[in-house]
């Protein structure tokens, strides 16, 4: 058997790295603030990547700090496809009619969509009623991988814990808080 020298392995391993970074398997964005959402299931814990989406980060962290999210319900849940939230008539049990039809009116006014953030499971990203840029308050968070949202929607973060939480969510659950850690 032929010994190989370290550093032709070091050249190996190298010239590997490379390669994975040509077909983009290398990286994923920076990671910004981290949120944790406590409900009634349980917690989950997302993190924000505001290298993609800037200014949807900075709406989506400035209503967590404001307590918008606390007490609200799951107004959407679609089995293999979506939780969403972010409604504030989900705070009264009797609208529950009406829940998913409102933001908080106030429009992030750009559509950060990315070309490297893909809807993969445990997504999450801003729901909007047709238009990007309009998106306010509800975001989503994706059940399994959903490539039909690819290139339509502001991916700006990702579960990291808690996925076995956000499988057990149906509509009605509520957010007992969230918070930036």
């Amino acid at each position: 058997m032929r010994k190989v020298s370290r550093s032709a392995m070091f050249v190996l391993a190298l010239m590997m790295w490379v390669g994975l970074q040509g077909v983009g398997i290398a990286q994923a964005p920076a990671a910004g603030p981290v949120v944790v959402i406590e409900t009634s299931k349980g917690t989950i814990t997302i993190e924000t990547y505001p290298s993609e989406a800037p200014k949807t980060v900075e709406n989506f962290i400035k209503l967590v700090k404001a307590n918008f999210y606390n007490r609200q319900h799951f107004h959407r849940v679609e089995k293999n496809f979506v939780a969403q939230v972010g409604d504030p008539n989900s705070k009264d049990l009797k609208q529950k009619d009406d829940w998913g039809k409102h933001g908080n009116g106030q429009p992030i006014g750009v559509a950060e969509i990315s070309k490297k953030l893909t809807h993969k499971k445990g997504a999450v990203g801003m729901a909007h009623a047709g238009d990007a840029a309009k998106a306010d308050s509800q975001f989503y968070i994706t059940l399994a991988p959903k490539k039909t949202l690819d290139g339509k929607y502001a991916i700006f973060g990702q579960v990291t814990s808690g996925m076995d939480v956000v499988e057990k969510l149906e509509v009605g659950d509520l957010i007992k808080r969230m918070y930036v850690k």
